[in-house]
């Protein structure tokens, strides 16, 4: 009789074990295979890292596979496929992904998380727990990640944003810093970090500040007066900075900024163009952008800091493109992608175009599809 009833109810748990299991929702990699033009480059492959619509936990990882001259294979969703011990997906809200020598970087912005894996495979390696992180930047076997600290909430009462520093052998958080409010977008000059602070949380008083933290030391020197609501940082060859302002709506337009360095050898504002610019790649003297509230285009010379061109191409297709959400430029052949968010909450997608604008293919991505970086040839000794 006890053996009866030990049966009836291994039946029913593994009935109910087969319904829940119905209940979840599984995304397999999918692959695509499209031929191209011949090509040579030093670039093998390129992670696509999808954000995902806040909130539905939708943030995937993509893979466009260059290995091949002849035809490129675009694998969609592939971080469950490498890592099928991970609960659910990579989590809510992808915000940033970087190589930095053999490992991948992920940051998981309301996931609350950090993830780093093979560069070579998208394997796991560790997870690092960041509140509300954003942005990565490297340097000398450090990682550098900003966050917001807080909630995701406006909120005139949102706290100082930090900076933390991270080992990237052993993975383990070795320090952090306070900046400014909500920090973004991270660069590295010499042996200074620079920092864009927001203050998006506390609208409309917004943070319009550069925080500049001494890497040698690990503490914020100064921070540099800009402009309202910064969000964009990068480096150029000629030691400049390039920072983005989506200013306040009220009297502070949006505006793409360089700084310099003054007499004294530090960093200050020379100049600034009225352009809304949401994502910027800079390879050589050329400065590609993009712009999600104006659906522009173009390029600009950071020697001379003029526009030379109001666009990328001519070719139609980037003319259909619904919302411009990520530009990435291979710094070999100065070939280029923009990544289409399309209506934010389906399928993007992922244009490619050739160095003189002309337009090459296309192809379906996860949703939101922002953030991108090359897998490049091994160096043989």
């Amino acid at each position: 009789m006890k053996c009866s009833h030990f049966i009836i109810y291994a039946v029913l748990l593994l009935v109910s074990l087969a319904a829940c299991r119905k209940d979840d929702i599984i995304i397999y990699m999918e692959e695509e295979i499209i031929s191209v033009r011949p090509t040579q480059s030093e670039a093998v492959g390129m992670y696509i890292l999808c954000e995902g619509n806040m909130g539905s936990n939708k943030c995937t990882l993509d893979y466009l596979d260059l290995s091949d001259s002849l035809q490129v294979t675009y694998q969609r969703n592939i971080y469950a496929e490498r890592n099928p011990n991970e609960v659910k997906e990579l989590g809510d809200v992808g915000n940033d992904a970087k190589i930095y020598g053999s490992q991948l970087w992920l940051v998981i912005n309301c996931s609350n998380k950090v993830e780093v894996c093979r560069a070579k495979d998208a394997r796991k390696l560790a997870k690092i727990d960041i509140p509300n992180c954003r942005y990565l930047a490297f340097h000398k076997g450090f990682a550098y990640v900003s966050s917001y600290v807080g909630p995701v909430a406006v909120s005139g009462d949102a706290p100082l944003g930090q900076v933390y520093k991270i080992d990237t052998l052993t993975h383990q958080i070795v320090g952090r810093i306070n900046v400014g409010y909500q920090p973004d977008e991270l660069a590295v000059l010499g042996d200074r970090l620079y920092v864009a602070n927001s203050g998006g949380y506390r609208v409309p008083d917004y943070d319009r500040t550069v925080s500049v933290i001494n890497l040698q030391t690990f503490e914020e020197e100064r921070k540099i007066d800009v402009v309202p609501n910064l969000h964009r940082i990068r480096t150029d060859q000629y030691g400049q900075l390039w920072v983005t302002s989506r200013g306040n709506n009220i009297n502070e337009p949006a505006r793409l900024l360089w700084l310099i360095p003054d007499n004294n050898g530090q960093m200050q504002p020379a100049g600034s163009l009225n352009l809304q610019v949401s994502d910027l790649c800079i390879v050589g003297d050329s400065l590609y952008y993009i712009s999600r509230d104006t659906k522009s285009y173009g390029i600009i010379n950071v020697r001379t800091h003029s526009v030379i061109s109001d666009t990328l191409s001519s070719a139609p297709e980037l003319a259909k493109v619904k919302m411009p959400y990520g530009i990435i430029v291979n710094p070999n052949g100065r070939d280029f992608y923009v990544m289409d968010a399309k209506n934010y909450v389906s399928s993007g997608e992922l244009l490619h175009f050739l160095a003189d604008g002309t337009f090459d293919y296309k192809v379906r991505t996860g949703d939101i599809p922002a953030h991108a970086t090359f897998v490049m040839k091994s160096k043989k000794n």
